[in-house]
């Protein structure tokens, strides 16, 4: 679907201060925090005691925990298909190096850190079957990735700034928990990628609302058509070996569900954060089309509160193969 002229000139305009941008919510790379700062040294004498003491740590962190934390890890370990996704949005040219290329390769760049400081510790771990979490890995790299944006970059935008949301109250809640379980050195690790996660958010909210202030109609519009299709996890595809497209996603949704690490009222709530700092009550200037698609979207909230409140079904007896 080739997009109208006016959403390539918005993106050419906004990239004109991606320098600016970069530097706001992107990290200096000689300064930033790298995997091996926050895991035992393999060069230390004292390394294998080390390991010792995270295997210990480990030990006391409950079933539907490991099973969120390995389904966060594959997650973040699929960033070669949303790195792929980006670069093809309309208005992204990936021939160069500057503007919003530039924008996505640093940002995979940070993103590349949370999936491999996670995988190295649930290797040193020892309770996680890395053969058969990297095969889940796998599959959901090859599966692919469908979210209904096709190269709109508006809606891919408001995808982002949902997701980034999403990820950032995972990673904190599952530091909270790994904190409750005597596990400190796991929440500082949950905890620096939620910070990541929670900086980039701001990153494409800001995104958004410079696109309010141009194009406001078809803005208002594609995010009222992001809503009607619901915004899906980047891992909606996820499978065990053996299994077909999807099927350990909806028993790893329940386990998060059951933790509180990320609920159907988290999905409300960011949606709330997303209509207040994107002030789409008072956004003038729309058409007749995106006033009744603002109409839908301010009534979301209100709905999808009374079927979160409804309750979690009741759970289904769940193998994950990834969990020793």
């Amino acid at each position: 679907m080739k997009l109208s002229n006016t959403r390539i000139e918005v993106m050419n305009h906004l990239a004109k201060d991606m320098d600016t941008i970069i530097g706001d919510y992107l990290k200096s790379i000689d300064t930033n925090w790298q995997p091996s700062d926050l895991l035992p040294e393999s060069n230390s004498e004292h390394f294998l005691r080390e390991v010792a003491e995270l295997q210990l740590q480990c030990k006391e962190l409950p079933y539907d925990y490991l099973a969120v934390l390995v389904g966060d890890v594959i997650t973040e370990e699929a960033l070669p298909t949303y790195e792929s996704w980006l670069m093809d949005v309309e208005g992204i040219d990936k021939t160069k190096s500057e503007g919003w290329s530039k924008w996505v390769r640093m940002w995979t760049a940070e993103e590349n850190r949370h999936g491999d400081l996670l995988n190295k510790y649930l290797y040193l771990s020892g309770r996680i079957n890395m053969r058969q979490m990297e095969i889940s890995t796998q599959y959901l790299i090859a599966d692919g990735f469908e979210i209904g944006t096709a190269r709109d970059p508006y809606k891919n935008f408001v995808y982002t700034s949902f997701q980034e949301l999403a990820t950032n109250i995972s990673h904190r809640r599952t530091a909270t928990l790994a904190k409750k379980h005597g596990n400190d050195q796991l929440s500082k690790i949950c905890g620096v990628i939620a910070s990541d996660e929670l900086r980039h958010a701001k990153a494409y909210k800001s995104f958004i609302g410079k696109i309010f202030e141009i194009d406001p109609s078809e803005m208002m519009l594609a995010f009222e058509d992001m809503m009607r299709k619901k915004i899906v996890m980047p891992a909606h595809f996820l499978r065990q070996q053996g299994e077909t497209i999807g099927t350990a996603f909806s028993h790893f949704s329940d386990a998060a569900q059951r933790l509180g690490v990320y609920t159907s009222l988290d999905y409300t709530d960011i949606l709330e954060s997303l209509i207040e700092d994107w002030n789409i009550a008072n956004i003038g200037d729309l058409t007749g089309a995106a006033e009744k698609g603002r109409d839908y979207i301010m009534g979301l909230p209100q709905r999808f509160r009374r079927i979160a409140e409804r309750g979690l079904k009741a759970p289904i007896e769940y193998q994950f193969n990834w969990i020793y």
